[in-house]
């Protein structure tokens, strides 16, 4: 119980703050294979790219304990592209959709006409068009456009934020809040469980209190002897909590796991599953509408390839083979000390995209959850520290527990010597 609270002298202190597992993001992108037969209209045909992978790295800054029993810190990420795991250069070229064009035409969608004839014409000189063609590395780390300066002269606040626009623009080089969780020094039962997030005890994304409330741990451990149900960690990423439920139990390289799986409630919507009402309004089963995190852009999340989503939106495009192997994420935790084995949590980001009345670019767009790309996030324990691990929590227990039957029987002849000797 020691060894596992969030104490500097614990056996695990420093794995909590220097994760020694190598992490790495992989990012698969999907490139749009008939852009024009889109604009008018037709079904897209989705082509998969990638994996482009980086190395992550995590480190914990700004460590402070606190009288009631917590601790707080930032946590940075810093990745560097691997170009010997990957399929690819962030060179390369891939044609998706204008994200900001396409975002901005259904975010005005409601807006005055006269707005939509000025963002229009902004459009036209500016030479933007539906569907874009340029590098991985500038979809993901930023590239400037023209088009953020005249979105913000058209509808000021629209899009808050000026300069480059990159998905992954603020992910690198930077952290996912301020934690404060339970060091588990008085109620071993808490440790590494979340007291708040940016000095938030719940957040306001959502449309119901269950939905914004901010449970479990922060996704790296969890707390000692699990049970075989459930557990729960909060994704600023996806800006909610998320409960993972017990699938089997397993072995990790001879260390024993529990293995935790996505519900397929976990991205339903509030008619399939009533607790998620918060998260609409919905589209169908299987994604989750995040605009409300995301600048009040038409984003969704979901799972890779639209696993255990509604088939509607696998049949909406051509190109997407959904499996469980391939597509679905799990965590195995070592049920005893709660500290994860083996990982791989995988998410998808999509937009929503349409024809607009008055945005001509927009052309005969049909409506459709259009897959931008899915990423994965994925580690495992290894060398010294799966070692060390088995040793102490496998390899040592089996001997004391061996060795104690050896000594319960050395122990019975004596016992019977001296019941006849009285």
């Amino acid at each position: 119980l020691q060894n596992v609270r969030i104490d500097p002298s614990s056996i695990s202190f420093q794995m909590w703050k220097d994760i020694p597992v190598p992490f790495y993001l992989s990012v698969h992108f999907f490139e749009v294979l008939n852009p024009k037969q889109v604009l008018q209209g037709a079904k897209p045909v989705l082509g998969q790219r990638g994996p482009y992978v980086y190395r992550e790295y995590r480190t914990k800054t700004n460590i402070t304990f606190h009288d009631n029993d917590t601790v707080s810190y930032l946590e940075y990420r810093n990745l560097f592209f691997q170009p010997d795991l990957s399929n690819g250069t962030e060179e390369e070229y891939i044609v998706v959709p204008n994200i900001l064009m396409m975002g901005a035409a259904v975010m005005m969608e409601n807006l005055p006409d006269f707005l939509k004839i000025l963002l229009s014409g902004a459009l036209a000189g500016l030479k933007q068009k539906a569907f874009m063609n340029r590098t991985v590395g500038e979809i993901m780390w930023g590239y400037e456009d023209p088009l953020i300066d005249a979105i913000n002269t058209i509808v000021p606040g629209l899009i808050p934020f000026k300069g480059k626009f990159g998905l992954f623009i603020d992910f690198n080089n930077s952290n996912s809040g301020l934690f404060t969780v339970n060091t588990g020094m008085k109620n071993i039962s808490q440790v590494h469980m979340v007291d708040s997030w940016n000095g938030l005890k719940k957040v306001n994304y959502w449309r119901s209190s269950q939905c914004n409330m901010i449970n479990g741990t922060a996704g790296e451990m969890w707390p000692p002897f699990m049970s075989p149900t459930s557990l729960e960690f909060y994704s600023p990423d996806a800006c909610r909590s998320m409960t993972l439920v017990y699938e089997q139990s397993g072995q990790f390289k001879g260390v024993p796991t529990y293995r935790f799986v996505a519900p397929k409630t976990l991205f339903a919507n509030g008619t399939d599953y009533p607790p998620n009402e918060g998260f609409c309004p919905c589209l169908q089963s299987g994604i989750q509408n995040v605009s409300t995190c995301r600048l009040n852009a038409p984003m969704f999340i979901s799972h890779p390839h639209f696993y255990n989503a509604d088939p509607s939106l696998v049949n909406a495009v051509e190109g997407l083979h959904p499996s469980k192997d391939q597509h679905g994420l799990f965590l195995d935790v070592h049920p005893m000390t709660g500290i994860p084995m083996n990982c791989s949590i995988k998410l998808q980001l999509n937009l929503y995209i349409k024809q607009v009345s008055g945005i001509l670019q927009t052309g005969k767009i049909k409506p459709v959850v259009l897959p931008l790309l899915w990423f994965a996030e994925s580690g495992s324990i290894e060398g010294s520290v799966l070692q060390q691990f088995y040793t102490n929590l496998v390899l040592l227990p089996s001997v004391l527990d061996y060795l104690q039957y050896i000594f319960l029987g050395l122990s019975i002849p004596l016992i019977v010597s001296a019941a006849v000797l009285v």
